[in-house]
């Protein structure tokens, strides 16, 4: 649904984005992650036509960008940072104004305008002009105006940003219906928790593409399978024990808490448990130790500063 092969932007010396190759799959969430001033907003700037690549290729929906935009810019909808918002109107004549850009006949803007206010909580201030909205209000209108003419593909520059805690869970839950309607969104986001919870795959980014994959894929390459057993009371006794299990390896323990690497974990924690048992452990908790994706970008991020 997005491809791109060496796509590239240069703002006279300085490299914003460079040669990026990337595939997003059609019905596809794609987070793409890195610090400010990465060239995030860059590239979904040039997929969206907004503004042309110095060098490169992407197609976009199977249409090129830079010979097919027109079509492009029908067939997707976007999130940008900032509103854009005409603070003097209010939220039906805002998106009122949109829809009928995106050429939607009169009944098809009704019943759009108030699916969309209905759905993320904006319908009773449809009245209200948009100038005296709070910011996240404007976030959740500004959403709505990406997707009244029903985009193939979506993207979403920090869809949560200026949210509270409900409204972001109103918003993530929406791009979920998104993703099961067979939209593919393309998500720009500093919340790590949010595309943990909603990607499929992850990108990190910085000028460059470091990484492209799941976020459970992502954790097993830096930092490997591990599972954590609590026991009871400590005793050195069960350490000997683990360690003549030939698959276990890097055993650590802190306290009563034991960490250990596994290349089978399912197969491979039951015998674990045994051994401790066997060995007069008793067994309060055992889970997968389950590294956060914050620590999966910093490493990566970090890892390509150094680079």
């Amino acid at each position: 649904m997005i491809e791109t092969n060496n796509l590239t932007k240069t703002f006279n010396k300085f490299v914003a984005v460079e040669n990026l190759t990337l595939s997003v799959q059609a019905g596809e969430i794609f987070a793409f992650l890195g610090p400010n001033g990465a060239g995030k907003t860059t590239t979904m700037r040039m997929l969206a036509c907004l503004i042309g690549p110095t060098n490169g290729e992407a197609t976009v929906a199977g249409y090129r960008v830079g010979r097919d935009d027109d079509a492009i810019r029908a067939h997707i909808g976007i999130l940008t940072e900032a509103p854009g918002l005409y603070e003097k109107l209010n939220a039906m004549q805002n998106l009122d104004f949109f829809a009928r850009l995106y050429g939607l006949d009169a009944a098809t803007r009704e019943k759009q305008l108030r699916r969309y206010l209905e759905i993320l909580g904006l319908w009773e201030r449809r009245s209200e002009p948009v100038g005296g909205f709070s910011k996240g209000m404007k976030q959740k209108l500004s959403i709505a105006r990406a997707l009244l003419h029903e985009p193939q593909v979506v993207f979403l520059d920090e869809p949560t940003s200026a949210l509270d805690p409900e409204a972001a869970k109103v918003v993530r839950d929406f791009i979920a219906e998104l993703k099961s309607e067979g939209r593919t969104i393309f998500l720009c986001t500093h919340n790590l928790d949010e595309a943990d919870r909603l990607a499929d795959r992850v990108g990190v980014f910085k000028t460059h593409l470091i990484q492209v994959d799941t976020p459970e894929n992502l954790r097993r390459k830096l930092y490997g399978q591990r599972v954590l057993v609590r026991v009871r009371e400590w005793n050195d006794a069960y350490l000997d024990a683990l360690r003549a299990l030939a698959f276990a390896r890097d055993i650590q323990h802190h306290d009563s808490t034991l960490s250990i690497a596994l290349t089978d974990p399912e197969n491979m924690t039951p015998l674990v448990v045994t051994t401790l048992v066997q060995a007069g452990a008793a067994i309060l908790q055992v889970q997968e130790e389950r590294a956060s994706l914050e620590n999966v970008y910093l490493d990566l991020i970090g890892t390509s500063g150094q680079g």
